[in-house]
């Protein structure tokens, strides 16, 4: 609560000082003999300026599960976080990215506890995203960190996702940016495909979110769905994500809904074919299967080895895959077509009970009645 309480003064301290700034340099230039006239209009100058920038002195850590790489032509390597990265920086953020070096998709919250990790800063953006977040306070520095304790090479093992965000808090955005008191926010994604029913419980986007409320950060995990295979990410869904998440991150601000008691999950549906994203819905994490681990045992008779495979779960009443949660994340978002929102703990206490009763209404209000419309 008072992490919670810091972030928000913190941010609420940064924003006033930046438009005090700016409002109190046009004043003084309008002189002693300013008019009405005068200060209606600085007074729309200053409100068209929170307008177009919205997450104005908001600092942003991004992480991911995907990487940093962005170098696969399925863009299932890291593309969609330079997209959310451009998009919060347009609305005035300033991010800071330290990602998992190579991907790292179904890690959870899994942690390394033990050996170095180093920090390889990328220096040419994917082409397209060389001049995003240009001239922010931090630079907007892009890390991959590895495992490893000398430098990142292609074939490096990385950090994980929870890694990447323990470091960043504790250590790595003190030493890089000067962030001695941390992130405002710690926003995860977007990742390369859907994270919704049990694969919430695999996916290292949602588990780098759990690891920052952990230490007292809000967070929230950002997924978009693939084409109709979903084995390629187009670049349009992370787009329409990334625009729809930093217009949905301003109005969060603007309510006061960060908050570290639970991180929020929230989930695009593909629009590469032409139909756009319905609504955003407020969803629990569906109990069905989405994503189906196989394992074919080798034809070889010398070894005990079996091929791990990985597809659609075929949905058949009864089995392992069938939805039983009237409104769960997958049936929304997939079926439906919504943009799905969901609250997400670490407690793993059957029937815990949440301090954060009235922060879920509110968010649950704004997402229902408020929250943008892609």
């Amino acid at each position: 609560m008072a992490r919670t309480l810091r972030t928000t003064l913190c941010t609420t301290l940064r924003t006033t000082l930046v438009l005090a700034g700016v409002t109190g340099a046009v004043l003084s230039s309008l002189g002693a003999a300013a008019g009405p006239d005068d200060l209606a209009a600085t007074t729309a100058a200053g409100t068209s300026s929170r307008a177009s920038q919205p997450l104005a002195g908001l600092r942003v850590l991004v992480s991911n599960d995907d990487s940093m790489q962005a170098a696969r032509p399925s863009h299932a390597d890291g593309l969609g976080l330079y997209e959310i990265r451009k998009a919060l920086c347009d609305a005035g953020a300033d991010v800071v990215v330290m990602a998992p070096w190579q991907v790292q998709s179904g890690k959870g919250t899994a942690v390394t506890n033990g050996g170095t990790l180093t920090l390889a800063r990328r220096t040419r953006m994917p082409e397209g995203y060389e001049n995003d977040c240009a001239g922010t306070p931090s630079g907007s520095p892009v890390y991959g960190i590895c495992l490893s304790a000398g430098p990142c090479g292609p074939d490096t093992p990385s950090a994980t996702p929870a890694d990447t965000v323990k470091f960043a808090l504790r250590t790595g955005l003190a030493a890089k940016a000067g962030w001695t008191d941390g992130p405002d926010l710690v926003v995860t994604g977007i990742n390369s495909g859907p994270n919704v029913s049990a694969q919430v419980n695999d996916s290292g986007t949602v588990g780098a979110a759990l690891a920052a409320i952990d230490q007292g950060v809000p967070a929230v995990a950002l997924s978009s769905s693939g084409d109709a295979s979903q084995t390629r990410f187009p670049v349009v869904n992370y787009r329409a994500h990334a625009r729809f998440a930093a217009a949905f991150l301003a109005g969060m601000r603007d309510r006061n809904l960060f908050t570290d008691r639970f991180a929020v999950k929230v989930d695009h549906p593909d629009v590469s074919a032409g139909r756009p994203a319905e609504a955003p819905v407020w969803t629990s994490v569906g109990h069905g299967q989405v994503v189906w681990h196989a394992y074919q045992p080798q034809p070889r008779s010398d070894v005990d080895s079996y091929d791990i495979t990985l597809g659609v779960c075929p949905d058949r009443p009864g089995d392992p895959c069938t939805e039983t949660v009237p409104d769960a994340d997958s049936t929304a978002l997939l079926k439906r077509g919504h943009i799905t929102v969901a609250p997400i703990t670490a407690d793993r206490t059957y029937g815990a009970r949440t301090d954060g009763a009235r922060d879920l209404a509110r968010l649950k209000h704004y997402v229902t009645h408020d929250a943008p419309r892609s």
